[in-house]
């Protein structure tokens, strides 16, 4: 069976998307079988991602590593209307056909709550959930004292990740294991960065998540976006060398899937 590791935040622009893509540019380029499945309906960001890299390797000839997207069948396949039981045989349909094909299915989640999120949340092996580095995004994970800093208890989001972990501790599956990751630590601002990873550090221990680095706010991260590449396809690409920000960038996406602890997964680009 596949390993589902699920993109999740109810928050937009905190690089969700992003590393999911990333993520699995890079398990492909180290020879695993991946899967990918889009349930941001509306702005398919991974999605067609995707596509501009089926389409830049058959334009330019470049033959690229490539993971498989998974398309969700429309309401009027199964002869429903629009809404959650046409939206969960979709998602079913697509786990089963691709479960036993891949080693690895990629979800990635709306910035939003919706039904099919919440059941990705329920199915993952590895649940990522990506953040910026202010109380802005603290504030999905949980509410906290603005006079102590001190957390108050868990959000909404949290809660509901709680009840999916909750229900596969029922039904006997393996624990989710749930990641933070901290993007766009900036190098100024010192005493806000101190209080986030205090406050991110406490939390854990209360709720139950691993926290690890996640990427810096650096362009190179975004800006293939069009062609479909990342950082480890710059040299297909035409690029003779990279640059110090880019080997930085490397490292970076380097000890995030490191720190995953994937199974089979041995981190060697």
């Amino acid at each position: 069976m596949a390993h589902i590791l699920v993109f999740g935040n109810e928050k937009g622009g905190t690089g969700k998307s992003t590393t999911a893509m990333h993520v699995t540019t890079a398990l492909a380029r180290m020879g695993h079988s991946v899967a990918v499945m889009d349930l941001d309906l509306r702005q398919r960001s991974l999605g067609r991602y995707l596509e501009n890299r089926y389409a830049f390797s058959a334009k330019s000839e470049t033959p690229l590593p490539m993971a498989t997207y998974v398309p969700l069948n429309p309401p009027e396949y199964y002869g429903l209307p629009e809404g959650n039981d046409a939206a969960l045989r979709a998602f079913q349909d697509a786990l089963v056909s691709f479960d036993s094909q891949a080693e690895f299915l990629v979800v990635d989640c709306p910035g939003a709550h919706t039904y099919l999120s919440e059941m990705a949340h329920a199915m993952a092996d590895t649940l990522i959930t990506p953040m910026n580095d202010s109380f802005v995004d603290f504030d999905l994970l949980a509410r906290i004292n603005p006079d102590t800093d001190a957390v108050i208890g868990p959000s909404i989001y949290s809660e509901m990740v709680w009840g999916a972990r909750k229900a596969r501790a029922e039904s006997g599956s393996k624990p989710i294991d749930w990641i933070v990751t901290r993007n766009r630590i900036g190098a100024q601002n010192m005493v806000n960065k101190r209080k986030v990873g205090s406050a991110l550090n406490d939390l854990s221990r209360r709720i139950g998540f691993r926290l690890i680095p996640g990427f810096s706010d650096r362009v190179i991260f975004r800006e293939l976006f069009t062609q479909g590449l990342t950082l480890l396809d710059l040299k297909d690409a035409g690029a003779q060398k990279l640059n110090i920000s880019n080997i930085a960038a490397r490292q970076e996406l380097r000890d995030l899937v490191a720190a995953l602890k994937l199974p089979n997964v041995s981190v060697n680009f």
